[in-house]
């Protein structure tokens, strides 16, 4: 049978409110969230959107900083805006209606332009987790990714004109220790048995089961008992190939038993560990891409400096080549499975107290190297956490807005190489970003006033981008009249859809949890159709 259910705490306000992104990522996740401060550069429609579904969830504090004042057009776009808020300051009275939406969440208005505050209070950015902006100029948007690159602060820059709209994600190093990934794989380590899942395995024997208990074997042990049946005759190998699978399938239906009229006892947990052959017989090893965050340099040349995250991948490395054998500490995690409550509990505390005790000697090395260090300590929490989740570590290394703008070398290679494929999303790339400089150049959207008169000025922003990466025209000019027919305006629905998902961005970087996008993302509203690219 599954394991027992744990007994129901008593749930309070705070945790009916948040039930279901607790189940996402948990307390320490929403702690994280709950400790976060969000800055937004601009409330039009999109960041107002992105905000509430940051507010939503709860997190700490928002900022809005915005000198704008509240137009006939925002109050067509932005669902918090309202007619009374004409002539008003548009970061102000976007933040009032936002933080209706939980009071739990700390608000802040800024009226100056980011600009400004660049220029005279640099220090200002230091404090938030990220930084979010949208509709900046060209030359503000390079200056602010600059600078948030600088002082390492994560930096999302999101565009949404028509039916387009993009966001850009600038992090110089971001990892991921929880990546909740779809398929995750069972550490069962029924290859290279610790000792006292060896005894346990080893005391059991199948044949000489009472019928009553036959069928509330976990299905592990008779995995186990048939690859050891199978290894007599081949060596004490281990099944590798669908031909040898299929073997072991064939030993596991012959430990089915049969009633008096020879016709085999339906027994679930048989049935399981046929099922569980392809997944479960996969050997344990070091994966390539965690060997390769264990000895990079960041991991092996630690200092005062360094985060938490490498030193602990330095400690792990330590335990991998020592008490490890060449193998990471147990995850600790048995799948569900039909058993005798009996049988489960002793199998679970089995796996639980090994990967407690690897992650005990994990936290050792940990602490030698922070005393060696003189460095912040870290908590054994986040160590066994760490140790938990050491299979599906995950490591995001960005690059910056501000050097894509100067389309160098390898970006306008890379800029390039899709263009040459048709119908490719990297068309309304460079479309947004020949937008942004028809605006530097002309002090509003193109199509705002003359859609038509603007098509050969949007044009020549266009050519002048193409050029710049050593690409042909377009063929066709029907991408430059429609953005000229939006005329800088932008569509509710689009920015809702987009403003989703960059606070599903911006809260996994917070949390750290979950893989975000690496790096840039585009959404066609006409088609529906996204993409993501990697500059």
């Amino acid at each position: 049978m599954a394991s027992p259910s744990p007994k129901s705490p008593e749930q309070n306000e705070k945790t009916k409110q948040y039930d279901r992104q607790l189940r996402l990522w948990g307390d320490h996740g929403q702690a994280a969230l709950e400790n976060g401060h969000i800055c937004l550069i601009n409330a039009t429609a999109l960041g107002t959107e992105v905000i509430k579904s940051i507010v939503l969830p709860g997190v700490g504090s928002v900022t809005i900083v915005d000198d704008n004042t509240v137009s006939d057009e925002d109050i067509g776009s932005n669902f918090f805006l309202e007619c009374s808020s004409k002539g008003l300051n548009r970061g102000s009275e976007a933040l009032r209606f936002l933080i209706e939406l939980n009071p739990a969440v700390q608000g802040h208005a800024v009226q100056e332009p980011p600009d400004q505050i660049l220029q005279e209070n640099p220090d200002f950015f230091k404090s938030f987790t990220v930084v979010i902006a949208t509709a900046l100029s060209e030359k503000t948007i390079q200056d602010l990714a600059q600078h948030l690159w600088d002082i390492n602060v994560p930096f999302i820059l999101c565009r949404s004109v028509g039916f387009l709209g993009s966001f850009r994600i600038q992090i110089k190093e971001h990892a991921v220790i929880e990546t909740h990934p779809d398929n995750e794989q069972v550490d069962l380590r029924l290859d290279v048995p610790f000792q006292s899942l060896a005894d346990y395995l080893n005391a059991l024997d199948i044949e000489a089961v009472d019928l009553k208990d036959h069928g509330h074997i976990p299905w592990i042990v008779i995995l186990y008992k048939a690859v050891q049946k199978w290894q007599v005759s081949n060596a004490n190998s281990w099944p590798m190939s669908r031909k040898e699978k299929n073997e072991i399938k064939d030993l596991i239906q012959g430990f089915i038993r049969k009633d008096e009229n020879g016709i085999p006892i339906n027994e679930e947990n048989f049935e399981e560990a046929l099922r569980a052959v392809n997944t479960a017989l996969v050997p344990t090893f070091l994966p390539v891409r965690i060997q390769e965050l264990l000895y990079s340099s960041s991991a092996t040349n630690l200092n005062k400096e360094s985060s938490p995250f490498w030193i602990m991948c330095s400690a792990l490395r330590g335990f991998v080549e020592a008490e490890g054998k060449g193998k990471l500490p147990v995850r600790g995690v048995l799948p569900d499975m039909t058993a005798s409550t009996e049988h489960f509990i002793q199998l679970q505390n089995i796996y639980r107290s090994q990967a407690a005790m690897d992650a005990e000697i994990v936290y050792r090395k940990v602490q030698q190297i922070v005393a060696q260090l003189h460095c912040d300590s870290i908590s054994e929490a986040d160590v066994k956490l760490f140790c938990r989740h050491a299979h599906d570590l995950y490591l995001i290394k960005g690059s910056n807005i501000a050097t894509e703008y100067q389309l160098g070398g390898s970006v306008a290679s890379y800029i390039a190489r899709y263009l040459e494929e048709p119908d490719v999303m990297m068309v309304h790339y460079i479309l947004l970003r020949a937008a942004e400089m028809f605006r530097s150049e002309h002090c509003r959207a193109p199509g705002d006033w003359e859609p038509e008169g603007d098509i050969s000025n949007l044009k020549t922003c266009v050519s002048k981008l193409l050029s710049d990466i050593s690409c042909s025209p377009f063929p066709k000019d029907d991408h430059i009249h429609e953005m000229c027919r939006y005329g800088g305006a932008e569509i509710h629905s689009v920015s809702a859809f987009l403003g989703g998902c960059v606070a599903h961005e911006a809260i996994k970087i917070i949390t750290k949890q979950y893989k975000p996008v690496n790096n840039m993302f585009i959404y066609d509203g006409s088609s529906t159709n996204t993409a993501t690219f990697t500059f």
